[in-house]
């Protein structure tokens, strides 16, 4: 029965996925290499149950759509225009440096050009999933490393946005006549051109006119569907409407929604959507390897190995170094560098159903992603010991250093004067600017303490950074939100908003981004005290305690009670009521 199939096909996978991407993450390494691994376990080429494959590459096609959606969502051109002077060529000539190695591999073992081009496209983009991933765990992604880093993938991605538009236009018909080529190139440019004219103009005031009313109706699985309405809807149209790529469509759909004041909230609640079909696409690319086949050319796999390992990382250690960064700057970016992932497989999964590439190049980019991935992250724990034992050979270390320039602060760390960034003690995070929020965002600011809010009412949040308060559209249960409210660097967390049911998640998370914040939270109820507590707020306030406070005050008054009583009676009131659970 085909329903059962797909449901088979749905579970097996990502029960494969789960149990094995938890394993890796226990082992410290990406949960990619466990989807990756689960791939392999439920393909054809292993024993034991059977994924079907077709069902699967179709489900993932959904996950290549959101995914793409997420890229164009996260691309910010600030972020990009203020480190283009190493980004943008370096990313160039990296990615050039790597597709004439990849393509030279090729081949070297037998390929024609087109396929070797291919690869060594193929080869030449890292995974953003990875590298966010290794500079989160290592703090450097606020840090001019991290910038340097994250402009060069994005870089990288909008190049192989555009490789994977064109290689169907240039390779559809497996041949195209030499001087026919200028004729495609030409009406697949005014193709893409009327499309990013069509989205940015018509969908720039459709799609935020369309959430905001979506927003208005409160109801989170409506604005949850709408956004996944409008990444599916908008790279199908790319397709049928202008014939170019469903991933450009879907790119420019999460374009004009980042530009939005809807972005971290569409990040935040629909995205996770994406991460579940995120991990069916490398269950998909999984099943594609044959690990017998990687014994018939290890040489083919080695060498792929050395251009994702060696050539491309000394690229970047070039390039950088060229264009005067510090040394362990330089060295940072380009072990971060050294690893493939989700856009490699896009690119080989195109490639394969063009003609242009076959079974064992596919093989060989599985596994070269498999054990990059899973080296990445243990050789950039090796930068700092690396740095270390170049500075103790003054002679080229006190070179390098002497020609390099000083790169500038993070953006994120400065104030808007241009200031040094605040001591977290003067930071501090509310949730909700209802009467409470507002009270207490008030006595924040009268005593030099920098409020910022996270808030639900977009009306509200307008207002505030109208009067000059940093604001955040968005819900604190999603970790994004309150990494842009800057919870990392606040001194305080306090969630004033009334009826939050999830507020113990919320403080879980904070705890997990800033394991040393102050959290002081509201409940309704004296019952949720202890699980506040548990989660880690250090003071908690419940509006069914205060109220039986202020009654015993009154009572105690009428009864005519002496202050000193009546401070007695309400600490003892207090104690029992609020008392930390131990």
């Amino acid at each position: 029965m085909p329903h059962l199939d797909l449901i088979l096909t749905l579970t097996g996978g990502l029960a494969a996925a789960l149990a094995l991407g938890y394993l890796t993450h226990r082992l410290g390494l990406s949960p990619i290499v466990g989807y990756l691994l689960g791939g392999i376990a439920v393909g054809p080429h292993t024993p034991g149950f059977v994924a079907n494959r077709e069902l699967a590459e179709q489900l993932a096609e959904v996950g290549v759509i959101l995914l793409m959606f997420g890229v164009g969502l996260q691309f910010h051109l600030q972020e990009l225009l203020a480190v283009r002077r190493v980004a943008l060529p370096g990313a160039v000539a990296q990615s050039v440096v790597a597709t004439v190695l990849g393509a030279v591999v090729a081949r070297a073992f037998g390929w024609d050009w087109a396929a070797g081009i291919v690869f060594g496209l193929a080869l030449s983009v890292a995974s953003t999933v990875v590298l966010m991933r290794v500079l989160a765990d290592h703090r450097d992604l606020h840090t001019p490393t991290g910038h340097i880093a994250v402009g060069w993938l994005v870089v990288e991605d909008v190049f192989t946005v555009l490789v994977l538009v064109l290689l169907p236009t240039l390779f559809g018909g497996r041949q195209t006549a030499l001087g026919h080529v200028p004729l495609a190139l030409g009406l697949a440019a005014l193709k893409m051109t009327a499309l990013v004219v069509f989205t940015l103009l018509v969908g720039g005031r459709l799609i935020p006119w369309l959430l905001e009313h979506m927003a208005a109706a409160r109801s989170r699985e409506l604005f949850t569907l709408t956004v996944l309405v409008l990444a599916l809807g908008i790279a199908v149209g790319s397709a049928t409407l202008f014939g170019v790529s469903m991933a450009l469509g879907a790119f420019l759909a999460g374009m004009v929604v980042g530009r939005s004041d809807f972005s971290l909230r569409a990040a935040s609640e629909a995205l996770p959507m994406r991460d579940a079909f995120a991990v069916l696409f490398f269950v998909s690319v999984g099943m594609l390897l044959n690990p017998r086949s990687l014994l018939e050319a290890p040489g083919l796999v080695a060498a792929t190995l050395g251009v994702i390992m060696l050539g491309k990382p000394l690229a970047a250690l070039a390039i950088v170094l060229l264009l005067r960064y510090p040394p362990k700057v330089a060295l940072a970016v380009a072990v971060a560098l050294a690893q493939i992932g989700e856009f490699s497989f896009m690119l080989a999964v195109l490639g394969k159903d063009l003609g242009l590439i076959t079974d064992a190049a596919t093989n060989t980019l599985v596994a070269a992603a498999i054990v990059s991935i899973t080296l990445n992250p243990l050789l950039y724990r090796l930068v700092d010991a690396a740095a270390a034992w170049a500075a103790r050979q003054p002679r080229l270390w006190s070179w390098l250093n002497a020609r390099a320039r000083t790169p500038l602060p993070p953006a994120s760390t400065l104030a808007p004067s241009g200031t040094p960034p605040l001591d977290p003690r003067y930071r501090a995070v509310v949730v909700g600017y209802g009467p409470v929020g507002q009270t207490v965002t008030r006595l924040l600011r009268d005593n030099d303490i920098e409020p910022s809010i996270i808030e639900l009412n977009r009306q509200t949040v307008h207002h505030l950074r109208a009067a000059g308060v940093a604001a955040v559209y968005g819900d604190a249960n999603h970790r994004e939100t309150l990494q842009n409210a800057g919870v990392e660097r606040a001194g305080s967390l306090i969630l004033s908003a009334a009826g939050m049911r999830t507020s113990a998640e919320v403080i879980r998370l904070a705890r997990e981004l800033n394991p040393t914040i102050r959290v002081l939270a509201r409940s309704a109820y004296v019952r949720d005290l202890p699980a506040l507590y548990q989660a880690g707020a250090e003071w908690v306030f419940s509006g069914e305690g205060e109220v039986a406070l202020a009654f015993t005050e009154a009572i105690l008054r009428t009864l005519g009670a002496t202050p000193e009583q009546i401070d007695r009676e309400r600490d003892r009131v207090h104690a029992d009521l609020f008392a930390r659970p131990t």
